[in-house]
């Protein structure tokens, strides 16, 4: 068995990008058995260091541990006992009354409460702004850059939605790569390709989006997602680091860490570890 420490727990990860995968590492390789839970067509970018991307692929392995596209409560124990995290589609949350959580984590990044509660398991976390610790969740994990990233909240909420993008080797806005138009996406290149300033790394209905400057392409949509004019679908690196794309970042270690603190310092969950 996989989980000889924590087989007892069962956490439930809603929400599969970065951040999220971030959690989902932290926690397994910890011991906790994980399902995550994703939509029918997510929308994250980073989808190299993204367990949700199994959705689009059946299967990706990131740093050693695999996520695996499954079906029914077969497929999630099938992929368990394999030492796998089960992906479900699952965008409402069905499987959670069909198995016993003990841990709930919405690390769907949507900066609103999209309708987490209390109620979801005996502890409820979620990551970054819109939600309130002791209100409509247990725990709030910041995600914010700066000193208290990755700080567990008991009481109160994380800091509001900046808008601003992280700065990288001095860049900001200009890294994030957005929709000119809607439509899918077209990609030119292969997330860890190097781009030199103004080529092109894809284009929506004709049109084409080019490079800043000079960097690595870290992220990209993947191109089933119906994408809006001035949507977020891909992110350019300045720092030329092939690796950082194929790696989980500092920042979603930090708020991994944050969760499995979380987790560990529960009461709910030392009572049913005994």
């Amino acid at each position: 068995m996989p989980y000889p420490f924590f087989d007892q727990i069962l956490i439930f990860v809603r929400g599969g990008g970065d951040l999220g995968s971030g959690v989902i590492y932290r926690l397994h390789k910890a011991g906790f058995p994980v399902v995550l839970l994703e939509q029918p067509t997510p929308t994250f970018v980073r989808r190299t260091v993204s367990f949700g991307e199994a959705v689009y692929s059946d299967a990706i392995a990131i740093e050693g541990v695999t996520s695996r596209l499954v079906r029914g409560l077969d497929g999630i124990s099938m992929a368990m006992h394999a030492g796998e995290v089960p992906v479900v589609v699952d965008p409402e949350g069905e499987t959670l009354q069909m198995l016993t959580a003990t841990v709930v984590i919405d690390a769907r990044m949507e900066k609103r409460n999209a309708g987490t509660t209390l109620d979801d398991a005996p502890l409820v976390i979620a990551l970054g702004p819109g939600y309130t610790a002791g209100v409509d969740c247990h725990a709030v994990i910041e995600t914010n850059r700066g000193h208290d990233l990755g700080r567990v909240i008991w009481q109160g909420t994380a800091a509001a939605d900046t808008g601003e993008p992280g700065t990288m080797a001095g860049q900001t806005h200009s890294r994030v790569l957005r929709a000119p138009a809607a439509g899918h996406v077209r990609a030119h290149a292969a997330i860890g390709d190097t781009i030199q300033e103004g080529h092109a790394i894809a284009e929506v209905a004709g049109q084409p989006v080019r490079a800043a400057f000079t960097g690595v392409l870290r992220g990209l949509i993947h191109r089933q997602v119906t994408v809006t004019p001035g949507m977020k679908i891909g992110d350019l690196d300045p720092r030329c680091e092939r690796r950082a794309c194929f790696t989980i970042s500092d920042k979603s270690l930090a708020i991994g860490g944050g969760a499995l603190e979380a987790v560990l310092s529960a009461e709910a969950v030392r009572r049913q570890l005994g």
